[in-house]
């Protein structure tokens, strides 16, 4: 039977812990080498601006560029320890959980997904960045 999208982010929301927006900025200044994956698309996130701290890697991207088997040019340096604390969001936490799950199935030990994701950023009062050109 087919799935809806909510009933995948469901699932990896079932699947994969949950921090709020102010345990993920503890984390960013707390833990070693911790990484905030934005999985919005660049015009996306352009339009709204990014959680400071935060990268820009596309949900569709995350998973090649997570690959340890594909040619080292399609790899991200940033996403080949497994061991590495990281932590997903989007604009309200479907997407990223999704992301999320998708790297602790490519064996990432240290993974969570930002609850409520930008939106919940900026209702914290935390602070969002434009996108840098790259």
């Amino acid at each position: 039977m087919a799935k809806t999208f909510m009933q995948m982010a469901s699932e990896a929301m079932a699947e994969v812990p949950a921090v709020t927006a102010q345990e993920a900025q503890q984390r960013l200044q707390q833990k070693p080498n911790p990484l905030l994956i934005d999985v919005r698309d660049r015009a996306r996130i352009g339009a709204t601006g990014i959680a400071a701290g935060a990268v820009p890697i596309s949900s569709g991207t995350l998973p090649v560029g997570a690959d340890q088997e594909l040619p080292e040019e399609f790899r991200d340096p940033r996403l080949q320890d497994r061991s590495r604390p990281v932590m997903t969001i989007c604009d309200l936490g479907p997407m990223s959980a999704m992301s999320a799950k998708t790297l602790k199935d490519m064996g990432f030990a240290d993974v969570a997904y930002v609850k409520g994701g930008t939106q919940a950023w900026k209702d914290a009062g935390l602070p969002i960045e434009e996108l840098r050109a790259d």
